[in-house]
């Protein structure tokens, strides 16, 4: 049985330090939740500034890249015979995995009444949101003729011309559509107490914004009533949705006669790998905005202790995935699977590989120990290394695979150009600089949250300890 690390107080009564380092048991008044999360907002230094310019002008380089991709063709992005699919899909993939992290901590734990989650479910909404928007970039950005686009969309016109539902292009757009205004929805409903508990502490720009924001929010018993009502509503219908926009992009790739594509596995393959990535890109976010902006009342040691815990799951199930997907494939014994795993292993993609593996099982390890979870500076590297196996997964599932096909006079090699490159940083820029922004403009932290869980905790003394009690509010 575990040791329990107890502190004593100066009365004598024991308390756990789990116990004492929970958010909702804190005493803190609602004014001071307040202002505990308003201040930070307004804190932008050098830093902040300096950052936020790198970051703009790596935008506004890749917009430029892009540009010259549509007046040269898309040629210059390095896309060839047989790589059709290059960074560009990669990317893609990436950013819709990412997107998934938002619904998991948000809907799925809400469901589960899991009270940990409250001050990360705005954090976590707000990565769905921007990864979302990053990913549909790239069906604009992959079509090549950009005012190609609009036949992508479905609707009727007067030739009698639709889109081609047999076409990735089209599931990307209606999945990714249909998840970006759902998450979005379902952010701004949670965002709206706040907005009007910033609007009554703020004065200036922020004032009419924030009262613009709230729709008039006065915190009536109906209002609660109706909000409650609709977020539950919600998080029932965005699981379906989050579960099946990844499954669409893996038939992207299962519909085709790819090798090591067409596979019935490829749905839960990706779906893991985007719960992996998702959370592990969440962990970083959340370091990263607890140092910068000094949010250590909100997001504790125990908020961060719960997803390394649920990153540990999702990689150990990645690995179990991965390993009987390997599996099938070894036991084929398909002359071309074969030659693709060689490849893989031992030829010219095997130092990807391999950084792949190391970056993703190594972190697994080290999640297994509290202390390490709990620990901002070993998580941070963590999830980083993670990221960035995942994003070297998916770019061997993409553009390693189509080196090599059922005809061998038509393999070839993907060497991505500074077009495809800036293109890539573009996104990858655009990300971190709207979830700066809104950083500093929307309250990060959801207090509305925070104060509603502390009504259904309390602590009570049972002979010389405190213990935590949990009453159901309705």
């Amino acid at each position: 049985m575990s040791k329990i690390k107890r502190i004593r107080k100066s009365d004598g009564v024991i308390v756990p330090e789990d116990v004492q380092d929970q958010l909702l048991l804190t005493t803190v008044s609602d004014d001071e939740l307040n202002a505990l999360m308003l201040e930070p907002m307004k804190r932008t230094g050098p830093l902040f500034w300096g950052t936020l310019a790198v970051l703009t002008a790596v935008f506004f380089w890749g917009l430029y890249a892009w540009g010259y991709q549509i007046r040269w063709g898309f040629g210059v992005a390095g896309i060839n015979r047989p790589v059709y699919w290059g960074m560009y899909i990669s990317t893609f993939v990436f950013w819709v995995g990412i997107s998934h992290a938002g619904t998991m901590i948000s809907a799925v734990l809400r469901i589960f009444k899991a009270d940990w989650r409250r001050p990360i479910t705005r954090g976590a909404e707000a990565m769905t949101a921007f990864a979302l928007m990053m990913a549909g970039m790239y069906p604009m950005i992959h079509v090549g003729r950009l005012w190609k686009v609009i036949w992508m969309f479905p609707y009727p016109n007067n030739r009698h011309l639709w889109p081609n539902f047999q076409s990735p292009l089209m599931w990307d757009m209606l999945a990714i559509t249909t998840y970006l205004v759902g998450s979005s929805l379902y952010l701004y409903l949670a965002l709206i107490p706040d907005l009007g508990m910033a609007r009554d502490n703020s004065t200036g720009w922020r004032y009419k914004l924030y009262r613009a924001m709230a729709l008039g929010w006065r915190g009536t018993e109906a209002g609660w009533h109706k909000l409650e009502k609709a977020l539950g509503i919600f998080a029932i219908v965005i699981i379906p949705i989050f579960l099946s926009v990844h499954s669409i992009v893996s038939w992207d790739f299962a519909v085709t006669t790819q090798p090591r594509w067409n596979s019935t596995i490829l749905p839960i393959f990706f779906i893991i790998g985007a719960v992996f990535s998702g959370l592990s890109a969440l962990a970083t976010i959340l370091v990263l905005v607890r140092w910068g902006m000094k949010l250590d009342f909100y997001l504790r040691k125990e908020h961060l202790d719960n997803v390394g815990k649920l990153i540990f799951v999702a990689g150990i199930s990645w690995i179990y995935v991965w390993f009987a997907g390997l599996i099938v494939e070894w036991y084929s014994n398909m002359p071309i699977t074969v030659e693709l795993l060689h490849d893989e292993w031992y030829g010219d993609l095997a130092p990807l590989f391999i950084t792949m593996m190391v970056l993703n099982i190594i972190p697994i390890f080290f999640l297994a120990f509290r202390k390490v979870r709990r620990s901002p500076l070993f998580l941070l590297i963590l999830t980083l290394m993670v990221n960035v196996g995942m994003y070297i997964e998916r770019f061997l599932i993409v553009a390693g695979n189509l080196m090599r096909n059922y005809m061998p006079f038509n393999w070839g090699d993907y060497k991505p150009t500074w077009v495809t490159i800036s293109i890539v940083a573009m996104t990858f820029a655009g990300f971190i600089l709207f979830y700066m922004i809104f950083t500093r403009v929307i309250p990060y932290v959801p207090v509305w949250e925070v104060k509603q869980g502390r009504l259904r905790f309390s602590t009570r003394q049972v002979g010389r300890v405190e213990v935590v009690t949990i009453t159901q509010v309705d």
